[in-house]
């Protein structure tokens, strides 16, 4: 467009230069005043445009200078408004890291303190003498193993397991059960059913379950990293619970990490949780008040007492698939349950439910058994169907392990040098 403008006026100037140049030459001024005056009337018509132009373009340079300006000043305003939020933010980054590096200190000093408290509990079974049995060849053989279970504690040689608990019928993932498992010096893997009895017998098992709980948090807090919303069940000993000397530490701990009483669940045998004391209770107590939740184990008998264990904060029972599929008889037409004869065996799940307990399944092992029990409504499952127990990797359990050598310095101190 400006183009043809240029254009159009170029040629106005022509015409207007011609028409001088014409009228003088017809008025006797000869073709040399013609021409003169053709060329000087291109050259002022010329010189006045770029006037023109000159003064038009002036005109726009300051007014976008002025426009510069404003922007100028604008930007200005702007970053100093980033400059103060982007220091406000540093402030605020800076003040959240040192609070948070003051908790992890702090949690730390008393993870430190839970370890010396183990090894302290362990150096004073060490100089304990061997439990006296009825024969010598089972005192002999109960005796290695005592050793064999106090050195596996006191080289660090216990190792964590999982094994998923899945949602039915999705089969999706949601908690995890923790199993401990020591190594001998060989390699060889003792099972829980090995040394559970001469563990409980020489007060061992609060150890065991204390170390178990110190990896099984710090497990959690990695998942949690990862953004992955599962929980873990921990298993506890009556033991432990009604420990008077060591439970407090035990509370410290937790409490310091009451931000996983979601994501953590405490598991306690049947027999144990019936039998308790008053002790055991007023602690499964505590532990209620800060958040945490109990699941009941190895379930023999499925005549429950749900108001006491609502009042518990059980929340989950875990029965055998083929002792639940035993339990179920048919009675005058009917699917009941032998220990629950008045009540339809497809109405047990619902029933736990209205008092907050949810029934897991475990030992799943066929597809059969899954058919079956999805007629009972049961919520979740756990089994070799669903996954195997695993070990944790190396490198992770590594992440998970109280102070290096902590725990087996204090031994050597105090068992001078045994270990």
């Amino acid at each position: 467009m400006r183009r043809l403008t240029l254009a159009l006026l170029c040629g106005a100037y022509l015409c207007l230069a011609l028409i001088i140049a014409l009228s003088l030459w017809r008025n006797g001024g000869g073709w040399g005043a013609g021409v003169a005056a053709l060329v000087g009337g291109l050259g002022l018509a010329f010189a006045f445009h770029g006037l023109i132009e000159h003064a038009l373009t002036s005109t726009g340079i300051r007014a976008e200078i002025a426009a510069l300006r404003d922007a100028h000043r604008i930007l200005l305003d702007q970053v100093e408004k980033v400059d103060a939020r982007v220091t406000e933010v540093v402030e605020t980054v800076t003040d959240d890291a040192l609070r948070r590096s003051e908790e992890l200190s702090s949690e730390v000093h008393m993870l430190e303190d839970l370890v010396q408290r183990m090894g302290q509990r362990l150096e004073e079974r060490m100089s304990a003498p061997p439990v006296h049995l009825r024969t010598h060849q089972d005192q002999r053989r109960e005796a290695a193993l005592l050793e064999t279970v106090r050195g596996a504690l006191a080289d660090n040689r216990v190792d964590l397991y999982l094994q998923p608990v899945v949602a039915l019928p999705q089969r999706k993932t949601v908690f995890y059960e923790s199993f401990s498992r020591l190594r001998d010096e060989s390699g060889r893997v003792l099972m829980p059913a090995e040394y559970i009895t001469v563990a409980e017998a020489e007060g061992l098992m609060t150890a065991i379950d204390n170390l178990l709980l110190f990896r099984c948090v710090q497990i959690v807090r990695r998942l949690a990293k990862q953004d992955r919303k599962v929980g873990i069940f921990c298993n506890v000993a009556a033991t432990s619970l009604g420990d008077e000397s060591f439970f407090p530490q035990f509370l410290d701990l937790l409490s310091a990490n009451r931000d996983l009483a979601g994501a953590l669940i405490f598991e306690i045998g049947q027999a144990a949780f019936e039998g308790r004391g008053s002790v055991e209770a007023r602690n499964m107590a505590k532990l209620a008040d800060l958040g945490f939740r109990f699941s009941l184990d190895k379930v023999d008998d499925l005549d429950f007492d749900l108001q006491d264990l609502s009042r518990s904060d059980v929340k989950f029972v875990r029965v055998s698939a083929q002792k639940l599929l035993d339990e179920m008889v048919e009675l005058d037409g009917r699917l009941v349950l032998k220990s629950l004869p008045d009540l339809a065996a497809e109405d047990f799940c619902q029933l736990t439910r209205r008092y907050g307990v949810e029934v897991i399944v475990e030992k799943v092992e066929s597809e059969r058994q899954i058919v079956d029990l999805l007629e009972l409504d049961v919520g979740y499952g756990q089994g070799h169907l669903f996954g195997e127990p695993r070990p944790i990797r190396e490198q992770v359990l590594a992440e998970a392990d109280p102070p290096a050598d902590f725990l087996r310095q204090g031994l050597r101190r105090r068992a001078g040098g045994r270990l």
